[in-house]
């Protein structure tokens, strides 16, 4: 079956910028407007944050959303008043025999720290904030989000799963994925050690959202590349992902990135094994794409910024002939000008540069493809 080129849906932006029914501004973590004092949400299948009207009835705490006009019942996630203080939304009337209670992004979790522990509930708070605005992302963006787990999200064998773990002395937990698991580390959440570990395999950039980001497009190359049309769009760009993967890490651990490797990938782990280039692009992709619609959501563009770049043209594309093109490109060069100006406020605060990376053409025709993927998937 050929590569589409019909007309692609536009990729939905993730609205970041919220307001309550009062007037004022909210934001993505609140359970409570601290102006009016009304009890607030995330509902995930409108991507909005909403204010709340309690209606208690037999099947326990439900609620409207104020000024909704439909009547639609909802109660909130059960991990709601656990350390991870999820803030969305389920539809009432909803269950399934394994039924948790559980909103769409908590419904992915399969093991999480024991909570037992002070410190891994404040490590799972974090970890949930980080995965709460993946999830959300990519639900805006139209890409399929289900569970591996019993409940009504459940798509057992192409769903997704998430682990938690903290290290044992004689058990070192690895982040990764596999087969819709993706393993992370914990400690992953604790700044000091995320950036003990940074440093010691100089990275200039790691965040606790940007592993989540780079461990479900491990998953998602498994769902839209492996076994479709796009594989071979995939090996021209990245590689033959059938070299193998253990001693692609072996020789890039003991030998470290090529020379040249700013030429060809987004960052130098990236050159290790096509998967790692794809996740590590992945991951970017996503990066820009929020960061973008988060500064759209307040009113901040690209056509804001007095910075003369030198832009992108249509000869660095993969594929300039494809319908999405333009778009993609305007968005790459919206990238590099906001980023420009990001990384001059982080310098006059003293701060590491807000994105340490340069995007070279190569780069650039890569993200390309992860963009038509993602907007094909949408379609």
């Amino acid at each position: 079956m050929p590569l589409s080129n019909a007309p692609l849906k536009t990729i939905r932006s993730t609205r970041r910028a919220y307001q309550c029914v009062c007037g004022s501004p909210i934001f993505f973590r609140n359970s409570q407007c601290l102006s009016c004092g009304r009890t607030l949400a995330y509902e995930p299948v409108s991507a909005r944050m909403v204010a709340l009207v309690s209606h208690h009835d037999s099947t326990g705490d439900t609620w409207h959303i104020e000024g909704d006009k439909d009547g639609s019942a909802f109660h909130r996630c059960a991990n709601y008043q656990t350390a991870a203080g999820c803030n969305w939304l389920r539809p009432a009337g909803i269950a399934s025999h394994h039924d948790r209670g559980l909103c769409i992004s908590c419904s992915l979790n399969r093991m999480i720290p024991d909570q037992s522990s002070e410190e891994n509930q404040v490590l799972w708070g974090r970890i949930e904030n980080a995965k709460r605005r993946l999830v959300s992302q990519l639900l805006a963006l139209g890409l399929p989000v289900r569970s591996k787990l019993p409940g009504v999200w459940q798509d057992e064998t192409q769903g997704l799963a998430f682990d938690f773990l903290r290290d044992w002395p004689d058990q070192p937990v690895t982040t990764g994925h596999a087969h819709g698991v993706i393993t992370v580390n914990a400690l992953e959440a604790d700044d000091a050690v995320r950036e003990q570990t940074r440093a010691a395999l100089h990275e200039p950039y790691r965040t606790l959202l940007g592993h989540l980001r780079h461990e479900v497009g491990h998953y998602y190359w498994d769902r839209l590349i492996a076994h479709t049309p796009w594989l071979d769009a995939f090996r021209q760009l990245f590689g033959d992902e059938r070299a193998d993967y253990s001693v692609a890490l072996q020789r890039h651990y003991a030998q470290g990135a090529p020379q040249d490797w700013r030429e060809k990938h987004v960052s130098a782990y990236a050159s290790s094994h096509p998967w790692e280039d794809w996740a590590e692009s992945w991951a970017h992709y996503l990066h820009l794409r929020d960061a973008l619609d988060s500064a759209a959501s307040f009113g901040l563009t690209a056509e804001d910024v007095e910075w003369r770049s030198q832009d992108f043209s249509l000869d660095a594309l993969w594929d300039a002939q494809r319908p999405g093109s333009g778009a993609y490109l305007k968005l790459i060069n919206d990238w590099l000008r906001m980023t420009s100006v990001l990384n001059e406020l982080s310098d006059s605060m003293g701060q590491a540069p807000f994105y340490p990376f340069v995007l070279s053409r190569k780069v650039v025709a890569k993200l390309q493809l992860v963009h038509e993927v993602i907007a094909q998937a949408n379609a």
